[in-house]
């Protein structure tokens, strides 16, 4: 009986030796696997996170691409006003060219309308025409005080008041520009007419004003009508207020009119 149970014993110590063996060597096996999965993951993890870096890298620049190119544009259209001077149409910029033109013009003492090849250059050579047919009131005097009968007072007269009828005609003495149309308290509607050179001639008392600012005027053009004095000349009657300037400073206007 013992002999027969010893080998008994021996092939089952076999067994379990192999079995202890597939465990071990399944264990291994295993070890190995999940370490292989764990880098195979880790890899993955990796390749995803660079794959999200690259497309946020991607997605800004392409985010960041249409502002720089608004900004571009913004700039390119400020460069074509700043260029025009008045705008970006080109009507606006010849009339920028035109303005130009006018302040060289006025620079060196020679007046150009807006717009046209026409220039004004009044000289101490020109004579001027009479402004309305009638008799000198009052004459022009910077050199010493004239008596102002509406004013009841001594005054110096830097123009020469001429009588007129009211709704007489007021003509140009010479081409020019219209400066201004104003109103005044003293000399009601007043035209102020640039003849070039540092030259102008003021219109004063004037009514149904047919010319704009900024127009060329003949000689003889029509500038107004003869209207009711003012108060400061309504002892004087209706008149012309006729004023006469060189570079803002007035001059006689008889030393320039003519003897028609």
């Amino acid at each position: 009986m013992n002999k027969e149970q010893k080998p008994s014993k021996s092939k089952k110590g076999a067994s379990v030796g192999i079995a202890i063996c597939f465990v071990a060597a399944v264990a291994i096996v295993g070890t190995y696997t999940l370490r292989d999965y764990q880098e195979a993951k880790r890899q993955e993890l990796s390749v995803t996170e660079d794959t999200d870096s690259a497309e946020d890298t991607d997605g800004t620049k392409e985010e960041e691409q249409p502002l720089e190119e608004a900004n571009n544009d913004n700039l390119t259209i400020g460069t074509e006003e700043d260029a025009d001077g008045t705008g970006t149409q080109t009507e606006d910029g010849a009339g920028g060219q035109e303005t130009t033109a006018a302040d060289t013009a006025q620079t060196t003492g020679t007046a150009q309308t807006t717009g046209s090849g026409t220039s004004v250059n009044f000289t101490e050579d020109s004579q001027i025409l009479w402004p309305v047919d009638g008799n000198v009131l009052m004459s022009y005097s910077m050199d010493k005080t004239v008596y102002f009968s509406t004013l009841d007072q001594y005054k110096y007269n830097p123009a020469m008041i001429i009588s007129g009828a009211e709704g007489d005609q007021v003509i140009c003495g010479a081409p020019g520009i219209i400066k201004s149309i104003d109103v005044t308290a003293q000399t009601g509607t007043t035209v102020t007419v640039d003849l070039g050179n540092g030259y102008e001639l003021l219109y004063g008392q004037l009514k149904e004003v047919p010319v704009n600012a900024g127009e060329y005027v003949e000689s003889t053009t029509v500038l107004g009508y003869v209207s009711q004095p003012t108060k400061y000349y309504s002892l004087e009657g209706c008149n012309v207020y006729f004023e006469m300037r060189k570079d803002g400073q007035p001059v006689n206007p008889m030393d320039y009119m003519s003897e028609d």
